[in-house]
């Protein structure tokens, strides 16, 4: 089976959204539903999906948008790593309060540790726990790319300038949860354009040593 995904640019701040499933398969998931909740739940009925979860990679304002949303729509169930679990409560913590909308969600369904392996409408995702813009920052990895969210970007990485941030533990996690993974592995990250693991390793000045935290 073939994988379909289609990455949609939601919210303000210009988060990458992913809606995934299988060819052939009308279960889906998204991961990071940051905003546009409208647009996200247009793509999902146009294509006549049934969004069986949510992955958010960490519980930032501009990721978290329309998750309650879209479990409202579809029943999916929301995953989140259980260091970030309890932003989702409290708008100063997840920072909606300083961007003039504050959010508060309902509590995550199914909360992460790490190493777990997903297996959602015949999908299978790898939850790799990358602190460092967030406690609970996680990656979901699967056979031949892997959904960074704020912890790697195209020849950048995540703000550690936050509460809860750490660049020390963001460089720890990319170098010895990402730049481990194969050169061909494609990395979709949470906002900007996708790369792969090898243009980084070459490429990002962060991981090369010519940048700083």
């Amino acid at each position: 089976m073939s994988l379909n995904m289609k990455a949609l640019v939601v919210g303000a701040l210009g988060v990458n959204c992913y809606i995934l499933h299988e060819e052939g398969s009308k279960e889906a998931i998204a991961i990071d539903p940051g905003g546009s909740e409208e647009t996200v739940w247009q793509h999902i009925q146009e294509d006549g999906l049934n969004l069986k979860a949510i992955l958010n990679t960490h519980a930032h304002a501009d990721h978290i948008g329309a998750i309650d949303f879209l479990r409202e729509k579809t029943g999916a169930k929301l995953y989140i790593h259980e260091a970030d679990a309890p932003m989702l409560l409290d708008a100063q913590k997840n920072l909606s309060a300083f961007m003039g909308t504050p959010i508060m969600t309902r509590p995550a369904d199914i909360l992460l540790k790490g190493g777990e392996v997903l297996e959602i409408g015949g999908m299978k995702f790898t939850v790799l726990h990358t602190p460092g813009h967030s406690p609970g920052g996680v990656c979901y990895l699967m056979e031949d790319r892997v959904f960074s969210g704020d912890t790697l970007f195209a020849e950048s990485v995540g703000r550690t300038d936050f509460p809860g941030s750490s660049s020390r533990d963001l460089l720890t996690s990319i170098k010895e949860k990402l730049m481990t993974l194969p050169d061909e592995l494609a990395v979709y990250c949470g906002h900007g354009p996708a790369t792969t693991i090898g243009h980084e390793r070459k490429c990002n000045p962060y991981i090369n040593g010519f940048g700083f935290m």
